[in-house]
């Protein structure tokens, strides 16, 4: 399968309405379509991908938004996330970035939404609000509130048991209080949004 295949389905077929709404038939057919290809990426493939835009859109998309479809709930969700995280980082600091249109272009500051270190998260916000300006309302408050949560925890309390960690007692406070919904609206009341 090539790069153009996977922008293609993810872009056109699957499309905003997939991305944000899901569901276990597109997680099934994800799995059905990637599951291989995601595997041979954990073991190194498809670093040529990386040499041009639509390339790494693609391993972006198959590295950090498939196994997020893949594997809810498991620990496999969360494990190409470091090589997400560089390939985005290698293509913004190419501008490959913006040759997408919106909202193809978020998927390159994903990798850094997702990840758990503040500078990150702090680098996301800002690539957001400057490079983002048709759907920067919605995906910055997102980008703003996954900061959030890294500032006050260091980590998403969300993701605990899924990588087997233990949540501290702020952690299970939050959970019980609604978690990132409750952040989502903790900005919207505070104008932070």
């Amino acid at each position: 399968m090539s790069p153009e295949e996977i922008v293609e389905y993810w872009l056109d077929e699957v499309g905003p309405k997939g991305w944000y709404g899901g569901g276990e038939a597109l997680d099934n057919q994800i799995r059905d379509r990637y599951m291989g290809m995601w595997q041979e990426a954990t073991e190194g493939a498809f670093g040529l991908w990386l040499i041009r835009p639509r390339g790494v859109l693609a391993y972006l998309i198959l590295t950090d938004q498939f196994p997020r479809n893949m594997f809810r709930d498991d620990p496999r969700a969360f494990a190409t996330d470091a090589s997400a995280r560089a390939a985005a980082k290698g293509a913004i600091d190419h501008g490959w970035d913006l040759r997408w249109p919106e909202p193809g272009r978020q998927f390159f500051y994903l990798p850094l939404m997702h990840s758990e270190n503040l500078t990150e998260q702090d680098r996301c916000v800002r690539l957001v609000a400057d490079r983002m300006p048709v759907g920067k309302a919605n995906t910055l408050v997102h980008a703003r509130a996954h900061r959030e949560v890294i500032r006050r925890f260091g980590r998403f309390p969300y993701r605990n048991k899924a990588l087997g960690r233990t949540d501290t007692q702020a952690e299970a406070a939050f959970m019980t209080a609604g978690g990132y919904g409750a952040i989502l609206r903790e900005l919207s009341e505070s104008g932070a949004a």
